[in-house]
């Protein structure tokens, strides 16, 4: 099995069993073994690290600011963005028609493989190492974190936006989902029907979906 000796100074973790690793790198479009169970895990073991990292950081926040924090770098465009720094696009295994659809840089795909690779090192190392690699991939967001200035997610500029405006509160429904139970994709509507304006969105859990959703909305309203 490839090592990939680069991607591993980036995360700080070196492999001992370096399947682990392809495996986490590789899209269902390619083939299988593929990252899914791997991101589900990593989904995990992220909010896990990121919570106790939020905690220690700062004592004095309640649980509402400490989860508003987290939710800001757990979010796929903040996963994504994290992905592209460490180069991640450069060592995934995509299907060709992924490849000629630019599945590279799209942001759900490499928040899912970003989460799979935590997920391949917290197998491979145990909590300490996936911690450690987490903290030293999330150094600059979390140093620059300011509690008395939270980010908001989409869904809240979104509702503070059309609040602002005198608007109806966006309206979000499910129009459908795909694949099986334990790994399913939901497409989800968001609706400024004051408006007259919608956009839709996908993603691996509804919450997801819905941030995507309220994301397109945004850029609607801002354009």
């Amino acid at each position: 099995m490839a090592r990939h000796p680069v991607l591993e100074r980036r995360i700080g973790h070196r492999f001992q069993d370096s399947a682990l690793l392809s495996q986490a790198l590789t899209h269902r479009s390619f083939g299988s073994p593929h990252n899914e169970r791997l991101e589900f895990l990593g989904d995990g073991v992220i909010g896990c690290v990121i919570a106790e990292e939020l905690y220690a950081r700062f004592p004095d926040l309640a649980e509402g600011e400490l989860s508003r924090l987290r939710a800001s770098l757990v979010r796929e465009a903040a996963l994504a963005t994290v992905a592209r720094a460490l180069g991640l696009a450069g060592f995934l295994r995509l299907g060709e028609g992924e490849v000629a659809s630019g599945g590279g840089d799209r942001p759900s795909i490499l928040a899912d493989a970003l989460e799979a690779v935590y997920g391949a090192v917290f197998l491979d190392g145990g909590y300490e190492a996936v911690r450690g690699s987490v903290r030293r991939t999330f150094g600059e967001a979390l140093e620059a974190l300011d509690p008395r200035q939270p980010a908001k997610d989409d869904k809240t500029r979104l509702q503070e936006l059309l609040q602002a405006r005198r608007q109806k509160l966006p309206e979000y429904r499910v129009v459908a989902t795909a694949g099986a139970a334990h790994k399913q994709v939901f497409e989800v509507e968001c609706v400024a029907a004051g408006l007259g304006l919608r956009a839709t969105g996908s993603g691996s859990s509804r919450r997801r979906a819905e941030q995507q959703a309220a994301g397109q909305l945004l850029k609607l309203l801002e354009s």
